[in-house]
């Protein structure tokens, strides 16, 4: 059995097609196929459900699948630790993060590239069920997402930040000249918020309807780029994580207006397999996060665009939530 073939099953799970997957592992399709074949021959079991294209795995293929994601990821494993012993990080850290989290990812990236400077980064957004199940086939390395909301499964968890929200609106529209409003007032506002399937917006329909109102957004979308741009060419406000300001600052002709905390508040953290010490890549990852104060670098950000807001309200984050501290937490499943 050679790893390569492992990689072709690999690649033909994540394309779901022969021709796909060959171009994904640099090999003609009949190449693929023969590798994949050969593995069949080797364990005595047929692997791939064949038609005339592929029609998904068999019990004991999808048995092997996790398998030869395991393998793939101790390989990768190996590598890492052999680089670290010749003097430096290399490799690829692999990160899904829900929306609202990517926007701060690199206060994490920056200073770890910054001391490893041979590695490289792939990012993609995802939802936190995504995630949780993209871990679990090692097919990333770490997840960024709230870690006291939906269920998570059983995950080793780094707190980063407590998320707090606020209001961003038209600096002469209808709520010109003020310094803080209620959910219930935001909620009569031309908004553009995230979609309903996404948690950051399931987080403040509960907000809303602690106040006693629901919300009928004007645009809805799945990318926080997207809520930028609309707020801006269409003049609408939104209910926005102080963590945006990070990346996104406050659109010309928009203002930020504070919001009342809510009865609970949400924290954000990374989130990685419950399995053994992890890769060498994963780790270095949560060594930065220690060492970076993401909570206390985000409440520095709010203060200087919204001053008054971190003098009345307190300090932005809750005393004791910004240290970050790796952890198992076993949540029940989805």
């Amino acid at each position: 059995m050679l790893l390569r073939q492992l990689e072709y099953l690999n690649a033909l799970a994540r394309e779901g097609h022969f021709g796909r997957a060959a171009e994904a592992c640099h090999v003609s399709q009949p190449a693929l196929s023969a590798g994949i074949r050969k593995l069949e021959d080797e364990l005595g079991v047929q692997i791939v459900q064949r038609g005339h294209r592929f029609e998904g795995f068999t019990p004991e293929g999808r048995q092997v699948l996790q398998w030869a994601h395991r393998m793939i990821a101790e390989k990768d494993a190996m590598r890492s630790a052999l680089a670290s012993m010749r003097g430096g990080l290399t490799g690829v850290l692999r990160i899904g993060a829900v929306p609202t989290a990517l926007t701060v990812a690199s206060l994490l990236t920056a200073p770890l590239h910054a001391q490893h400077p041979t590695m490289q980064f792939s990012l993609d957004s995802m939802s936190s069920r995504e995630i949780v199940s993209r871990l679990n086939e090692f097919d990333i390395d770490a997840g960024m997402t709230y870690i006291d909301g939906e269920p998570l499964g059983k995950v080793r968890v780094v707190p980063l930040y407590r998320e707090r929200y606020l209001f961003l609106t038209p600096s002469d529209g209808e709520f010109a000249g003020l310094d803080s409003i209620r959910w219930a007032e935001a909620a009569t506002a031309r908004l553009c918020l995230l979609a309903p399937v996404m948690q950051n917006r399931r987080i403040l329909d509960g907000h809303f309807a602690e106040d006693g109102a629901t919300v009928n957004p004007v645009v809805e979308t799945d990318t926080v780029s997207a809520v930028y741009a609309h707020i801006s060419a269409m003049r609408l406000s939104s209910v926005i994580p102080h963590a945006w300001l990070h990346s996104f600052g406050v659109p010309e002709g928009m203002t930020v207006i504070t919001l009342p905390r809510p009865a609970r508040t949400h924290q954000v953290g990374l989130v990685l397999a419950d399995r053994g010490p992890g890769s060498m890549l994963a780790r270095a990852l949560v060594d930065t996060a220690r060492q970076v104060d993401m909570g206390s670098a985000l409440d520095d950000v709010v203060r200087r665009r919204l001053p008054a807001a971190g003098l009345r309200n307190g300090p932005v984050a809750e005393a004791g939530q910004n240290g970050p501290d790796a952890s198992t937490a076993e949540n029940p499943a989805s």
